[in-house]
């Protein structure tokens, strides 16, 4: 039989490192090209002369319809095919349809360059996911999924610095087309450096090919039948609706709120706050979860339970403070819990899947989490703001759409005590389906 243990050492650490790496720079690419919109709004805006609910499908819908829906057939692929050749084209789609943005002259040719930002999107994490479970042990898996999930902090981080640094020089225009270009380049460095692993390879398991396991459609049944899954779900997919609407409505708010206040230096501190607060949130809620997870597997969803009624109060109250810089110091506080789900869910998401679906469980999981919270989050709140401006004004509107966002937190809140209460039973089925494999 072929332990995980011997698996682990057949491959280097070293090399392991190296590409977990840059699989973390390829997701933070991701995360620029996506946020990027956001930071911009203010000036797409009065260029294109947008309403807020068309600003608020731009930066959801638009993006979140095709990369939610696409990434269940390019997961597929991944269970099936060679995983690193997925993500090196679909890094080359993302970013080449980032560049295109900038030639966008109406609303409609930026939505349509969104959605080709979201086909190439699709592509990047389900595979990713993949790869890195087959390196890394279950014991290894929730901290090696938070340091891939700090592309996350560390994309959004960038792209405020960016914005900051290009938008004066170059307009908006020029900013998509500097920031999508490097990743095309990128998509040609994963080719040469990192190798396709042998699927299942951390689980012990007798030697069997991938033709022998579980096929698709039972893989399938068995995931959306764990109930832990759907709660872990559920929840990241309703704190996400809050993260995904505050990265791109929060800079609309400042420059809102008091129209003075730099924009260069808000981009720097949003940038730091989302570098700093987010990433340390990010990397030691996995942590976190994976060392309390040793006595107490329902660590994995307390986590993010415990931070999100931590952070939540932050961020409502946040939109109702005088000053910029309290909102911002709150906004810091509360980016600090919300990091702390990603790397628990994540791994759940893996941990729990049959090892001939680890990709699909990916898919299905942005599938949700992308409907609800990326699809959802910033095109709602675009909306009701929208609906609310003629009578409260476009600040006051704003503030009030954003506040509204706190119901989801309390619907994610309550996902993830579903799934902490569930969590030993099924984890115990996943480790004895997966060893039978």
């Amino acid at each position: 039989m072929v332990t995980s243990q011997e698996n682990s050492q057949s491959t280097s650490a070293g090399y392991r490192i190296s590409v977990l790496l840059l699989l973390t720079l390829v997701y933070t690419f991701n995360f620029v090209d996506r946020q990027i919109i956001g930071n911009l709004s203010p000036f797409i805006k009065a260029d294109l002369n947008l309403a807020d609910w068309q600003l608020g499908i731009l930066k959801g819908f638009a993006f979140a319809l095709l990369y939610s829906v696409l990434g269940i057939p390019i997961a597929w692929f991944a269970d099936r095919y060679n995983r690193v050749k997925i993500i090196s084209i679909s890094l080359a789609v993302w970013s080449g349809f980032t560049a295109l943005s900038g030639l966008a002259g109406s609303f409609t040719a930026l939505g349509l360059a969104r959605l080709g930002v979201g086909i190439g999107e699709a592509g990047g994490s389900p595979p990713s996911h993949s790869i890195i479970s087959d390196l890394y042990s279950k014991g290894q898996r929730t901290s090696a999924l938070a340091v891939y999930s700090l592309g996350i902090p560390a994309g959004i981080m960038f792209s405020y610095f960016a914005a900051g640094l290009l938008v004066e020089s170059f307009g908006w225009r020029g900013t998509f087309f500097l920031l999508g270009i490097p990743g095309v380049l990128l998509s040609f460095v994963v080719l040469l450096v990192i190798k396709e692993p042998q699927r299942g390879a951390m689980e012990s398991r007798e030697g069997k090919s991938a033709a022998q396991m579980q096929n698709t459609r039972d893989s399938i049944l068995t995931l959306l039948s764990i109930r832990s899954w759907w709660g872990m779900c559920l929840g990241i997919a309703f704190t996400s609706f809050g993260s995904y609407a505050v990265s791109a409505w929060g800079v609309d708010y400042v420059t809102r709120h008091d129209p003075q206040y730099s924009f260069s230096r808000l981009m720097t501190i949003l940038g730091l706050i989302n570098g700093i607060a987010f990433g340390t949130g990010t990397y030691f809620g996995g942590l976190l979860a994976e060392r309390w997870a040793r006595k107490n597997v329902q660590a994995f969803a307390l986590v993010p339970a415990i931070t999100t009624a931590i952070g939540v109060p932050f961020f409502v109250a946040s939109f109702w403070v005088p000053s910029i810089d309290v909102y911002l110091a709150f906004i810091a506080v509360y980016l600090l819990m919300a990091g702390c789900y990603l790397g628990p869910s994540f791994a759940i998401a893996q941990t729990l899947a049959p090892i001939s679906a680890r990709a699909m469980s990916t898919a299905l999981f942005f599938l949700v989490l992308n409907l609800i919270g990326l699809g959802c989050g910033p095109t709602d709140v675009g909306i009701l703001s929208g609906f609310l401006t003629e009578q409260f004004g476009e600040t006051h509107a704003l503030r009030l759409a954003m506040s509204s966002v706190g119901i989801a937190f309390m619907i994610a809140f309550s996902a993830y005590i579903y799934a902490a209460k569930n969590l030993p039973q099924d984890w115990a089925s996943s480790e004895i389906r997966n060893e039978r494999i």
